[in-house]
């Protein structure tokens, strides 16, 4: 397993991304962790902090192909999977794809969408596949959708069930930028397209060779029992009403062991999975009175400062 080359690929997208987005390098390497594990990411945050352009910009730097799809209330799940038209010279039916046969998915404002064509994306988004009028269809390789929403404005939006947010592997917030930060995206917005200056800067070779070996990253007995302390605590919480899934482990652990490649590593430290655990257990409880997820994030990170941390025994 050649370390460099996942060192090299996390620096070569937050610095190809960063073109356009401006002091997001953490969420930046988050999402490459997500792209890695085959995972999808849920960005939340209120409008105009750049979601949509980072999601263009990740999309353009990893190549392949790209699709955005606008949710809207009237949107059906024929719209995203496609339909079996009747061709009239071949005198057959044939399947014409929909914006789902992609391998970066764009799905903006989410929950705009009704829950029938929301739970289209189960099949997808879980066994990369689509199934329409009973015939099973595989996805294109590496699938990934980046689904953006809006938590403030509930006005005719239809809330993601918790077996859809399960789904995906991160829930992620931009966040505002400092003001120096600001300063430096109003001047770079004088551009017409800053996209303009992104190129895909990955082949297929490198990101099948990344996702295939990154499981080989290890970990100690007490670093599992640190993660499955976590797990745990979760479910036996008094503020949480529903723990963490058994699929909330597996993808904290695939995380912690791709973001320990990112930072020159074959094994996971403690660490890693602390830095992780918020991103990927957020939208994976329950709690009790807490409704906002800055008040989830708390509740979270105040279980990960009860939980004793393994440390190295000189």
């Amino acid at each position: 397993m050649d370390i460099e080359k996942y060192i090299d690929f996390k620096e070569k997208v937050v610095k190809n991304v960063s073109k356009v987005i401006v002091g997001k390098e953490k969420i930046i390497e988050l999402i490459a962790v997500s792209f890695i594990c085959g995972g999808h990411v849920l960005i939340e945050d209120v409008p105009g902090l750049g979601k949509t352009l980072m999601v263009k910009a990740f999309a353009k730097t990893i190549g392949g192909s790209f699709k955005r799809i606008q949710f809207t209330p009237d949107l059906l799940p024929s719209d995203l999977t496609g339909i079996n038209f009747y061709n009239q010279k071949k005198g057959e039916f044939e399947f014409r794809p929909g914006p789902l046969f992609a391998n970066i998915i764009l799905a903006d404002e989410i929950n705009r969408a009704t829950p029938r064509t929301q739970s289209s994306l189960l099949e997808a988004m879980e066994e990369k596949q689509v199934t329409v009028d009973g015939v099973t269809r595989k996805l294109p390789d590496p699938f990934m959708v980046l689904a953006t929403q809006n938590p403030v404005e509930t006005y005719g939006t239809f809330p993601l069930p918790e077996a859809e947010l399960d789904r995906f592997f991160m829930r992620i917030k931009i966040g505002y930028p400092s003001r120096e930060e600001e300063i430096e995206i109003i001047n770079r917005n004088k551009k017409k397209d800053m996209l303009e200056d992104i190129d895909a800067i990955v082949n297929t070779d490198e990101v099948n060779y990344l996702k295939e070996n990154f499981i080989n990253v290890r970990a100690s007995k007490e670093v599992m029992d640190y993660l499955l302390d976590i797990v745990d605590a979760t479910r036996k919480s008094e503020s949480i009403l529903l723990g963490v899934s058994p699929r909330g482990s597996v993808a904290l652990f695939k995380a912690s062991q791709v973001y320990a490649l990112f930072n020159g590593r074959d094994y996971i430290i403690p660490e890693d999975i602390k830095y992780l655990a918020p991103f990927i257990l957020n939208h994976r409880i329950i709690t009790i009175g807490a409704s906002k997820s800055k008040d989830i994030y708390e509740v979270i990170n105040n279980l990960l400062e009860n939980i004793k941390v393994p440390v190295e025994e000189i």
